[in-house]
């Protein structure tokens, strides 16, 4: 079985990092190439960048950024937003991310994960999911940033993209998204139960015992951001509280 992974991530608007409450009133949160390296050093296992404004806006994926943090990183690097072509992938992957990440063009066009699986292999073809709870608790994928809900239940849909080539999921409570009030633990395994690629786990961590509880959950990672962009804790230290738990993550 492999460690449990913690991944910092960095979602990215113009050049810079930004943190906001589902999806909004983002504030500035430092720069990318130096949060990067920073949580790199704490222990991190891997790094995500999501440029949350590329799909929104209708602008092109991250490619300067991509290749500014690549020259510090040592690291896997997972990179989403805009990517809307295995030709947008390719641009990624050469400036330097090892995966891929796509959300709202893999909804509209499925088989953009099996054209970019079958370029680069599903190993670089992750599908990024947002959901968002239903009064029926059930919960459906929304894109475009959190603006527009699409009807489709996630559980179906994470089944469907892993038959597309999708290698990993990785899954974002959008209302749980910027509160700090836990994972949303229930997502978490119906998504699990659902599919047999790996699944990160995102929105709402505050502390170590949230990450515990995503990862009993049954998540393979747990990404994490506020509470590390706010300096409330680092890397090193929630993997530390991890271990006291029982949870072999790698130091």
């Amino acid at each position: 079985m492999l460690a449990p992974r913690l991944i910092p991530c960095l979602d990215v608007k113009d050049g810079r990092v930004v943190k906001g409450v589902r999806f909004q009133n983002l504030r500035d949160a430092g720069d990318p190439v130096t949060q990067a390296s920073i949580y790199q050093d704490q222990g991190a296992d891997e790094i995500v960048i999501l440029d949350v404004s590329a799909t929104p806006e209708g602008k092109g994926h991250a490619v300067q950024t991509t290749a500014a943090v690549r020259q510090v990183l040592s690291i896997p690097l997972t990179v989403g937003g805009g990517v809307r072509s295995a030709d947008d992938a390719r641009v990624l992957l050469e400036a330097g991310a090892d995966k891929v990440a796509t959300n709202t063009a893999a909804v509209e066009r499925p088989e953009l994960l099996t054209e970019i699986a079958e370029r680069f292999g599903s190993q670089c073809t992750v599908l990024a999911v947002d959901a968002a709870q239903r009064p029926s608790e059930t919960w459906e994928v929304v894109i475009n940033g959190g603006r527009k809900r699409t009807g489709i239940e996630v559980q179906a849909w994470v089944a469907s993209a892993a038959e597309c080539g999708a290698g990993e999921v990785l899954l974002t409570s959008w209302d749980r998204d910027g509160t700090r009030s836990g994972y949303d633990l229930a997502l978490i395994r119906t998504v699990t139960s659902a599919i047999r690629i790996p699944v990160i786990a995102s929105g709402g961590a505050d502390n170590a015992g949230h990450l515990a509880e995503g990862l009993k959950s049954g998540a393979a990672a747990v990404l994490i951001a506020s509470i590390l962009h706010d300096g409330v804790t680092t890397v090193d230290s929630l993997k530390r509280q991890l271990l006291a738990d029982g949870l072999a993550v790698r130091l």
